[in-house]
Formats: structure tokens, sequence, C-alpha cells
């Protein structure tokens, strides 16, 4: 990196430009943040410098950034494992990712992570100020858009609806946002339930505090506990240093636990202790810490199935669903498909709008059994598709209606339709193999969400099926999923019998 400062011709461009504010430096690389902070100060920045994510997510929780240049290694947390939650604490402010180890698989991850820009190490101090004001001049500039005023809701929290069912998801979100009590929402998948749970923050006391989203499905589930509540050194292996949990980080504001169902039983006992104590143990621990904290949860499932499964707890149900809150699937609120596509278009490309009524008609004749998701999505690639107004329905993918899954509709429904395809796809000739076929598709497609629903456990996985390890083995292979990431290793010992 260049660490002299920059050029005058920089400096009098970027004063012209009147960007300025206050930006957060995390790197451990003491000589680059002191180059970095020196030269945003003499840009008239004002700069908080984190050795860590875990500092870098307190100090933004205490001072919300105007930006975020992010160093991708780190000790702990790495910063694109940091990203996600940076974003969430600093209300999506531009991150900027930087680092010295920058590859392809690097950028793709930083930039889907939803980071502004990406910079590899050795950059110029220029570039850098130039890449900042830029990002910080746009969300300006996108904060000054007129507000979608769709049913009553900021267009911040893309909650759009006219119909009496959004209506009234609108009243209990008014109603349960001053309050301090849990929030269960519940609906299918892509209907929006974070985006209501971010709804619930933004309109509650603890507005100026954290907003942590976590995942459950998506965090290791041996380290579940550790992520959740910390640990202590010498906790387990690899645990050469003490950390905080997710709760310590959002001490004050909001916790969201998407995917509720599938969090283990040994980590429900500890939740519900943090429900009604305001406390629990990091792993490693004796003594209790503290938490204020407010807990806002999401399921597409079940959950009183899954308490008579004995897979969740009643009483941490019942704690958890004080207010509930559901959300209606899309084919069931036809009215919103019109606004809400009006309203992701003036977001992606507001030179498609007004919508044809073909359009529309369109639009509204389909099931969307991905809900809102699955609309935006369509949209995007009808942009893509068309290049220029007008939008018209040839420019939509030629799956929506009859790409409705095994998982979305009845299962002889979905047979029968698929083999209707079938047919029609061989232009009147006989065709050969449909059981081989059919059985072929639908039988990578179970295996595949069982894996995901054990956590990549071959065994338990054998014991959901009725099939034996090496018949599981043997298909995982036959169906290229050994090496997706989604399989564990075989434990040292155990064998296929």
């Amino acid at each position: 990196m260049n660490l002299s400062v920059p050029s005058a011709a920089t400096a009098n461009r970027e004063a012209k430009s009147q960007v300025t504010g206050h930006i957060l430096l995390i790197d451990d690389e003491h000589a680059v943040c002191w180059a970095l902070e020196r030269a945003f100060r003499r840009e008239g920045w004002s700069v908080s410098v984190a050795a860590s994510a875990e500092e870098g997510l307190q100090a933004a929780a205490k001072k919300r950034p105007d930006a975020v240049l992010l160093d991708v290694r780190l000790p702990g947390m790495s910063g694109l494992e940091a990203l996600a939650q940076l974003r969430e604490v600093t209300q999506d402010a531009p991150i900027i990712v930087a680092t010295a180890h920058g590859n392809l698989e690097v950028a793709v991850q930083a930039l889907g992570g939803g980071a502004f820009d990406y910079l590899a190490k050795p950059f110029e101090l220029d570039r850098a100020i130039e890449t900042v004001s830029r990002a910080v001049r746009e969300r300006r500039q996108q904060s000054r858009l007129p507000k979608d005023e769709l049913g009553g809701m900021a267009e911040e929290t893309d909650i759009v609806g006219r119909s009496p069912a959004m209506q009234e998801v609108f009243k209990r979100i008014a109603l349960v946002a001053p309050s301090n009590v849990c929030v269960l929402i519940t609906g299918e998948s892509g209907t929006g339930k974070e985006i209501v749970a971010r709804a619930i923050h933004r309109y509650s006391l603890r507005r100026d505090r954290p907003f942590l989203p976590v995942h459950i499905a998506a965090l290791n589930p041996n380290l579940v506990e550790s992520e959740l509540f910390g640990h202590v050194r010498g906790a387990f292996t690899g645990a050469t240093a003490a950390r905080p949990g997710l709760f310590t980080l959002a001490d004050g504001g909001t916790v969201f636990l998407d995917e509720l169902a599938d969090i283990s039983l040994q980590v429900q006992v500890k939740l519900l202790r943090v429900l009604e104590h305001g406390e629990a143990l990091a792993v490693g621990s004796s003594q209790p810490q503290r938490f204020d904290i407010r807990i806002l949860a999401a399921t597409h499932q079940d959950l009183r199935q899954a308490v008579a499964e004995g897979r969740f707890r009643e009483d941490l149900l019942y704690r958890l669903s004080v207010f509930h809150i559901h959300l209606p699937p899309l084919r069931e609120r036809p009215e919103d498909i019109g606004p809400l596509a009006e309203h992701f278009l003036r977001r992606l490309a507001p030179q498609f709008l007004p919508l044809a009524d073909e359009t529309l008609t369109f639009l509204r004749s389909l099931p969307w059994f991905g809900n809102v998701r699955e609309l935006r999505n369509a949209l995007e690639h009808a942009i893509i598709m068309a290049r220029r107004p007008p939008l018209l329905p040839l420019h939509f993918p030629v799956t929506l209606g009859a790409g409705t899954s095994l998982v979305n509709d009845p299962l002889p429904q979905a047979v029968r339709r698929w083999l209707a395809e079938r047919l029609r796809a061989g232009e009147g000739k006989p065709p050969t193999n449909l059981h081989a076929e059919l059985t072929a598709a639908v039988e990578k497609i179970l295996l595949e969400d069982v894996l995901q629903r054990v956590h990549g456990n071959r065994w338990e996985a054998a014991r959901w099926l009725g099939l034996n390890r090496a018949t599981v083995r043997k298909k995982l292979g036959q169906y290229g999923l050994s090496d997706t990431g989604i399989v564990k290793p075989d434990l040292e010992g155990e064998d296929d019998s």
C-alpha cells in the first residue's frame, strides 16, 4: 500500500463533492490503519478503528458509521463472516472489503454478501478515499429518493401491501413494536419474515441498538452454543481465546432467530434461561453473563407438531410466541402483486414503469409459490431479458407457474404435471425410461433435503430414509452430492453396516 497522503488534486476533488462522514476501519495491521486514519482525517472524516470483527461490531453499535472499510483476514471472526452482521448493525451502511489475499472466491463472497466494493491490497490511499466517498454519496442519494407510501410502511422495510391481510400485519407490527415482548413470525418461505422482524426493531425503543439476525440452520451445528452465547479460552479444542457470542454483541438490541425449529434441545434449554432470567453461561464458563436483548423468532414449520414429536420444548414455544404475526402467502392476496411489482421496479429499474396492463394481468394470474422473493427474482430476470421498456410477459422466466416444485405442490399433482410436460417435450413420440427419470429426479431432491435437515450426518440420513449407510453413500456419489459440502466426513471407527 502507498502510505503517502492523497494528492492535492484528489483532496480538491473530494472537497468539492462534500462527501465526508464517519468511517469505521476494521484491520489488524497497525500501519495500514494508521495510514488510512490519517488520510481520511485530512479529508474531513471522523474515524473509528478496530483490530477485529468483534471490536468492529461493538464500535458500530456505539456509533453507526457512514461506511466501513473491512479487512478479510482478521483474528477470530473473519471479515466475510462478519459482513452480514455489520450490515445489520450499521443499518446497511456501504462496506468496502479489502484483502491482501484476494482471489475470485473472496471477491464473489464479498460482493455476493452485500459489500459495496472490493479492494485488493496493496491499493492507493487515493483509491480507498474515492471508493468510500462514492459509496457514501450513492447511499445518500438513495436515501433522498421518495419513500414508498404503499400500505403505510416505509420503503426501508420492504413491506408493501394493500390487502386486508397485510393491513392486519401492519397493525400488529405497530402494536407490538414499542413493547419488549417476544414475537413469533410465521409464514411460508419467501413471505418476508425477516423484513417484518426488521420493521419491529425499527419502530421499537431499541431502534438505535444492534439488530442481529441469526440463521440457525446456517451455523455450524457443533458450534451453535458458542456462536450464540460465546466461549471462554480453552473451552474446547481450538478455543485459543475467549470470544463473545452474538447475544453479547446484540446487548441492548434485538436478536432475530430464523429457522427456529432447527435449534437443538440443548440450546433450547439455555435460550429458555435467557428468556426467563436474562442470563446464560458461555461455553466453558461457570459465571453467568447477563443479556438485555429482545428476541424475535421466525419459522415456516409447524412448531406444535415439533412439540408433539419431541423436537421442540413446549415451555419455550410459549415464551417465544407471546405475540404472533402470520404472513399470508402471496397467492392469497393477489391485490398486492401489482403494488409489490411496482415497488421493486422503482428500486431496480424505474424506467420500466408503469407496467403494461397485460403484464399486470399476467403477474396476477400466477400462483407465486415462492411468494414475494419469487416475484422479485422474476422481475430481475425480466429486466435483463427486456433491456428496454416495456416489460412484457414474454420476458419473464418460462418456468413461472409451471415451476411449482414437489415441495410446493401436492405430490400426485406434481407427478401428473411432470408427465404431461415430458409428453409435450416428446412431440408425440412414445416416451422411454420414465420411471428411471422420475426416480432419479425425486431421489436426488429427497437425499439433498434430508442431508440438510440432519446437518450432513450420513448415519442419521440413513435412519430417516430407512436405508443402510452403504446405500446412502453409493447414492450420494451417484448424484454428485458427496462433495457439495453438505455431507460430514465419516467418524473414525464407523462402518457402513
